[in-house]
């Protein structure tokens, strides 16, 4: 199972700390090294304005809701199990754009660190996975903005049996059941749903590791949390003890519509940073739309990864192929309300700010002084005419 790691806590004050006692250094090969290429740049030529290597790093372990970022490599890359990252040319549509790219995993890979910290403790890394209410919430010490959304809606869900509970359609009406939801103690959006009174307190249990055995164990009686673009797949295919379908329903579409995994910058680079975003943004997004327009390579490449790594994390193809459908099924990616792929919306950001600030404050984890929505991301270096068709 996938274990959620980007939780947000009172915790988050410990990362503080830890950010403050550990050295700059670079935990990871020299990211200025250059990868050995007879390729030729095509039309896009990022070596004038990017770092020689664009360093990414990302929430968690390879998988396909980290296609966009794995598309920009081609054939020859470099896997560096020890450090849980592949580089190789970083591609435009399968041109050179004359610098590299390195990958990096996250979760175990990373101490379980949130990316925020991550990226404030290794200056090498250029852009990191962001969410919307981890960039509140970490703002004071950690800033960050956010440059390109690849996932229109966050895929994290709540799931349950649909023969024990036929009448439930939506989290809400599981507030109106005796089942007991199993989550990640300290998660925000479930703050956010007891306090809108979706959810009572007393039917929510903090208790979820990210394994299948309390759910099998209850025969659905429970609910649980997870990922919509993996666990209904897994639970039905994967988990022999319980091998039948789950139903669910997106945590976004309760209201807490945050950015999940949104590519951000350190906010103190991003003026330095702009040549470079202005070409490279665009490159992340249509390497996105060439990811879904047909992902089998990408796919087989993010199964190597994972193998490769081996952190004890397992991802089949069938998983990764249900990703895919699945996140384009359920909006999960998606051009929003207009025709451009990874922008955002100013409303949507307005209104997670509004919830956010008084809940992160009320944990004891305050925002920066005189921070406003506008300050998590831009759209300065979208490009509008790119999307899905």
């Amino acid at each position: 199972m996938r274990m959620n790691h980007k939780r947000l806590s009172v915790a988050a004050g410990l990362m503080v700390s830890m950010v403050a006692l550990t050295s700059c250094a670079g935990t990871a090969a020299d990211p200025a090294a250059t990868i050995d290429t007879d390729l030729g740049i095509g039309a896009i030529d990022l070596s004038g304005v990017c770092p020689a290597t664009v360093v990414i790093q990302t929430d968690w372990n390879p998988e396909s809701e980290h296609g966009h970022l794995y598309q920009m490599l081609g054939s020859d890359y470099t896997i560096d199990s020890n450090n849980k990252s592949v580089s190789g040319p970083l591609l435009a549509s399968g041109e050179y754009t004359g610098v590299n790219v390195e990958v990096r995993s996250g979760g175990p890979a990373i101490g379980f660190s949130t990316v925020p910290a991550q990226m404030y403790t290794d200056d090498t890394i250029t852009l990191g996975y962001t969410n919307t209410d981890e960039a509140v919430q970490l703002s004071a010490d950690m800033p960050t903005t956010a440059v390109f959304a690849p996932l229109e809606k966050n895929p994290q869900m709540i799931m349950w049996d649909p023969e024990t509970y036929p009448d439930v359609k939506t989290i809400a009406d599981l507030g109106d059941t005796d089942a007991i939801v199993r989550y990640f103690g300290g998660s925000a959006w479930m703050e956010y749903l007891v306090d809108q009174g979706v959810l009572s307190a007393d039917q929510t249990d903090g208790s979820y590791d990210g394994t299948p055995g309390n759910f099998v164990a209850a025969g659905g009686a429970d609910a649980q949390q997870g990922f919509a673009s993996a666990e209904p797949y897994v639970y039905e295919n994967e988990v022999s003890a319980w091998g039948k379908p789950v139903a669910y329903q997106l945590i976004a579409d309760t209201g807490w519509k945050i950015y999940q995994a949104a590519l951000a910058v350190r906010t103190g680079e991003l003026e330095d940073l702009s040549p470079c975003l202005e070409q490279l943004v665009p490159v992340m997004q249509q390497a996105e739309v060439d990811f879904f327009a047909d992902s089998a390579a990408t796919e087989a490449l993010i199964i190597k990864l994972v193998e490769e790594f081996d952190t004890g994390w397992v991802y089949s193809k069938g998983v990764a192929t249900y990703s895919v459908e699945s996140m384009l099924a359920d909006g999960i990616v998606s051009n929003g309300d207009n025709a451009t792929l990874g922008d955002f919306n100013a409303e949507r950001v307005s209104e997670i700010f509004d919830v956010a600030v008084p809940l992160f404050t009320g944990l004891g984890t305050v925002p920066a002084e005189g921070l406003t929505a506008e300050d998590l991301y831009t759209n300065d270096f979208i490009d509008d005419t790119i999307g899905l068709k």
